[in-house]
Order: structure tokens, then C-alpha cells, then sequence
């Protein structure tokens, strides 16, 4: 029977914060959010927190004159530093400007480093103005994210002066794609890792209690379910070892990320309940495909065989220190360039990794941090900012200065020819970090990091493939009400569901149930919108 915890679980409100944090041309925006992990050092939790899904851009409205000179006026929050030292923010400032000189270019910078505390605010109230033409951004902001620059028009239309140019250059197409609204280059995504793929990472030392786990006999399996189930050997050895947590999920609805090779999952807040399918090309509801029954009865088996424990995944007391410990074999893990990471966020225990799904590049994945261009700035703003990137991302000596400050001051290089910041009162004046500041292709690579650093981001960025529906995004505007409806609906039926909630002779019928939930909230709106705008985007491709 379902389990009676489910239902005393609070439903889930995951209505979009864009509808909050609006410009302040428009309005004025809310706090900024607290500092978001980096790209490259996301743990499961951060991977779990959905992407804001886009908005439609308003009305063109007339815009506040652009800042006046010839000086590209730069805008960035600060996360490694709580107050900027001004003097040193102009000497990093003058040195930039020094060596854009050597490199021939007539672009100056003038460049404003705010607390991330105070970024969005400030940042809104100077776009506004008109007194930022460059700023930093992310998709996962509330207040100056890219949805918001995107629905507000104010991001500047880069498409036709990108094509060619060392900016352009810098990164594959496909990462351009992907970062793309309504097919327009409005931002300029860092050049970090840009994919997402899953596996499964294990305990080395439990792996070994129950006589080694073959990797290769479960990566070779032809699809996901047939890969979930070739775990199913180690899963029992494991309940006969006594291991606390053959699998352990962290309570997560995981239909959404296992299934990416079948499904571009368009709306992060919606999670299974709306994708694309990629062979047919065309979005559908992925709750009445046969994959998403023969899943959640898998997860149902799993749970009746002891191979997670189903009390636990659903009330979300599975504590979150596990994976520190002896008590699992099995951990999803959200697939990075270097995985072995993991290991110093569990307890510095050996651990290796089963790939599960491809790693792909979506319409969510490559703007986690970017930049954008003031619209009130103009043509000639617009070609010194890509002028200017093109040599942040791609010249070594402009990606330290921005990112580590001055040498001798701010870092030194170590006997390894690694940035070290580790000295006294170094990094204390300026210090800023790869994924919020260049490309990894072009900053030096600091002391703690693998010296093939960036050829393991090229290797996985390279070896991601673009999804079909790369660029489109999904604008619930028109049927907001019943999105939030079926948001909500997610936590009672469909984590329940994914976490092995319900025994395998009750899915079917749990999914009727949830589908006609979703029907009665409108889901059938939702769906009917997203298909004709998906519709819409492939005829104007």
C-alpha cells in the first residue's frame, strides 16, 4: 500500500520568482539571492534546484540613454570578498585597460564590483539609468537573471555582430545554441561546463565487500531501464551485506534527469511533466509514456526488495551526511568534468562512477553564468563588449587580471605555474572566481586544481550532444495559473511516485489519479501552449 506518510507531505509551490523580481525600470527588484554555488562545484542539492523557466519580453518601450564616452562600463557581483577595496578594483582596472592597449584594441573598461547582497539592486537601478552597458548575469537570479533581462527587452541583440569574431570563436556553436532565447544571441554564456548528464556513483570500499561492481556490463546496457536494472545484482548484495542504503536518492525525483537520452525536459519547475520527445520532435506529456510507468514501478520493486528505503525517500529524512559515511553503495551523481570531486564532499572516500545517460546541452544548461549587454547602450557599446570578451576569453593575461587581480598582490604563481592565494593577506583585496568571471580555457589554473583542468572540460563539453529544441523556451504567461496548479501537484503524485512511493500493482493507477489532477488544474492548457509554441519555433528556425 502507498505509503501513509505521503499524505501529511506539504505540496510543493514552485511558482516562478520572475513574476516577483522584475527590473527596476519596471518596478524595482527584490534582495539578491544568496551565492549560488559554481558550476563546476555543484553538489546534488544545487543540481536539484530547478532553473527559472523564461518569460516572453514586453513591449518595447523607450529606453534610458546609454552611459556617454567610450568606456564599456562593467557591472559584477562579488562572492569571495565581502566589501570591494576600491584602489585595488582601479589598479586590476588600469592594468586591464594597459594590456587591451598592447593587444591593439581602443576598447577601455571601467569596472564596478558590488556585494553580492547588493548586486541585483544596484545592478537594476543602473541598467535603468543607463549606466551599465556590461553586466554579469545568470539564469538562476531572481532580480537581473536572464529571464527577467529577456521578458523586461533589455538585453542587447548580439546575433549579427557575433559571427566570426574571437568571442564567437571561443566556444563550440553548440554552446551558443543552447543559450539562446527565441533564437537571438542576447547573452553571452561563460565558457565553463556547459552539459548535463547523470550517473551513479558507488562506494569503493562496499563495492568491494560485495565483490567488485562491473562497470562496463552495466554501462553497455541499450537504455536507462535496462542499465537501473543490471544495478539489481549489486542492490541485493548489498541488502545481504547490510548495507543501511543499497540506493539512496536524497528523496529526488530523478524521471526527469535518468530519461534526458529520450526527453529534452523544457520546463525545470515542471520537471516530468513536460518535454520534448527528441525522436519525434515534438513536446508531450511524458506522465502517460510507457518509460514513465515501467520506471516508477521499478522504483516500487526497488522499494519492496529493501534496495532503497522507501519511508525515508518519501517523508525526506534520509539525512544528508549520508553519503559521508559507510552506510551506501548507490548516489546519483549529476555528471561533471572531473567527477572524482565527489570524493572530497563525501568524506574523501574512494568512490567511482557508472555513466548513465549522455551528456547533453539544453536550453538550461549553459547559462548559469554569462553576460549581457545593456539595450539603451547601443551598436558601438555592443561591438567594444564583444571586442572586450573576446579577449577576456580568450587572452591570459586579461582572464588573470579579471578573474585573480594583480599579480605579486593579489596572488602569486606557484613552482607549478598555479595561482596561489593562499599567502597572507592575499585574495583579501580582489578575488574572483573562473565560473563568474572567463572562460577556462583562457585563466590559469589555480594551485588545487588537476593540471588537465581544461581538457577535461573540453573533452566534456566537446563530447555533449545539442538537444533538438535547443534555444526554445517555454512562456507560461498565458496559463500561468493552472502551471502553478500542476507545479504544486508534483510533491503528492510525482516525487511520490519516482521514489518508489507506491507498490508496482498501484502505479497505473496512481498515474490516472495524477493525471487527473493535473487535468483538473489545467494541465491540458499547459500542454496545449507549449506544443503550439514549440511549433511555432521549429517554422521559425
Amino acid at each position: 500500500m502507498k505509503n501513509n506518510l505521503t499524505k501529511k507531505l506539504l505540496a510543493v509551490g514552485l511558482s516562478t520568482a520572475l513574476a516577483m523580481g522584475v527590473l527596476a525600470g519596471c518596478g524595482g527588484g527584490s534582495a539578491a539571492p544568496a551565492a549560488q554555488p559554481a558550476a563546476e562545484e555543484k553538489t546534488e542539492e544545487a543540481a536539484e534546484a530547478p532553473a527559472e523557466e523564461a518569460e516572453a519580453p514586453a513591449e518595447e518601450t523607450a529606453a534610458a540613454p546609454a552611459a556617454s564616452g567610450d568606456t564599456l562600463n562593467i557591472y559584477r557581483a562579488t562572492y569571495n570578498v565581502q566589501s570591494t577595496d576600491q584602489a585595488e578594483l582601479a589598479a586590476v582596472t588600469e592594468a586591464i585597460n594597459a594590456r587591451l592597449a598592447e593587444l591593439g584594441s581602443s576598447v577601455k573598461v571601467s569596472i564596478t564590483d558590488l556585494p553580492n547582497a547588493e548586486y541585483g539592486d544596484k545592478a537594476n537601478l543602473a541598467l535603468a539609468s543607463g549606466e551599465v552597458d556590461l553586466l554579469w548575469t545568470a539564469n538562476w537570479w531572481g532580480t537581473i537573471g536572464t529571464n527577467d533581462l529577456y521578458k523586461n527587452n533589455a538585453a542587447y541583440d548580439l546575433t549579427d555582430l557575433l559571427p566570426g569574431t574571437t568571442l564567437w570563436n571561443s566556444m563550440p556553436e553548440w554552446y551558443w545554441e543552447a543559450a539562446r532565447y527565441d533564437g537571438k544571441d542576447l547573452f553571452v554564456p561563460i565558457y565553463k561546463e556547459g552539459a548535463e548528464g547523470y550517473s551513479m556513483k558507488f562506494l569503493q570500499s562496499n563495492a568491494d565487500k560485495i565483490g567488485g561492481i562491473d562497470i562496463a556490463a552495466v554501462e553497455s546496457q541499450p537504455d536507462i531501464l535496462s542499465k537501473l536494472r543490471a544495478l539489481e545484482p549489486y542492490l541485493q548484495a548489498a541488502v545481504d551485506a547490510g548495507i543501511k542504503y543499497p540506493y539512496e536518492s536524497a528523496s529526488t525525483a530523478m524521471f526527469y534527469r535518468y530519461f534526458l537520452d529520450s526527453y529534452d525536459f523544457i520546463d525545470q519547475t515542471l520537471q516530468s511533466q513536460l518535454a520534448v520527445d527528441l525522436e519525434k520532435d515534438e513536446v508531450v506529456n511524458p506522465i502517460q509514456t510507457p518509460e514513465y510507468a515501467e520506471y516508477c514501478k521499478l522504483m516500487g520493486e526497488w522499494g519492496q526488495k529493501g534496495y532503497l528505503n522507501v519511508e525515508e525517500e518519501v517523508g525526506k529524512t534520509i539525512p544528508a551526511t549520508v553519503t559521508q559515511t559507510q552506510d551506501w553503495l548507490f548516489n546519483w551523481w549529476t555528471s561533471i568534468p572531473n567527477d572524482k570531486e565527489s570524493e572530497g564532499r563525501d568524506g574523501n572516500q574512494a568512490e567511482d562512477f557508472i555513466k548513465l545517460t549522455k551528456n547533453w546541452g539544453s536550453s538550461h544548461t549553459t547559462l548559469g553564468s554569462c553576460f549581457a549587454v545593456n539595450k539603451a547602450s547601443g551598436e558601438e557599446k555592443a561591438k567594444a563588449a564583444v571586442e572586450f570578451l573576446g579577449y577576456l576569453f580568450t587572452d591570459n593575461q586579461i582572464a588573470n587580471l579579471y578573474t585573480y587581480g594583480i599579480e605579486g598582490t593579489d596572488y602569486v604563481i606557484d613552482e607549478n605555474g598555479k595561482v596561489d592565494r593562499t599567502g597572507e593577506g592575499m585574495g583579501a583585496k580582489y578575488n574572483h572566481s573562473p565560473w563568474e568571471s572567463t572562460s577556462v580555457s583562457a585563466v590559469t589554473l589555480l594551485s588545487d586544481e588537476p593540471d588537465d583542468k581544461i581538457e577535461m572540460y573540453d573533452t566534456f563539453n566537446n563530447s555533449a550532444t545539442g538537444t533538438v529544441s535547443n534555444g526554445f523556451r517555454f512562456n507560461h504567461d498565458e496559463v500561468e495559473g493552472a502551471y502553478n496548479a500542476c507545479t504544486n501537484l508534483l510533491e503528492e503524485y510525482g516525487r511520490t511516485l519516482e521514489v518508489g512511493g507506491y507498490a508496482p500493482e498501484e502505479v497505473d493507477q496512481a498515474i490516472a489519479d495524477y493525471q487527473a489532477a493535473l487535468d483538473a488544474a489545467g494541465y491540458q492548457d499547459v500542454l496545449a501552449a507549449a506544443q503550439a509554441q514549440y511549433e511555432e519555433w521549429k517554422a521559425s528556425r
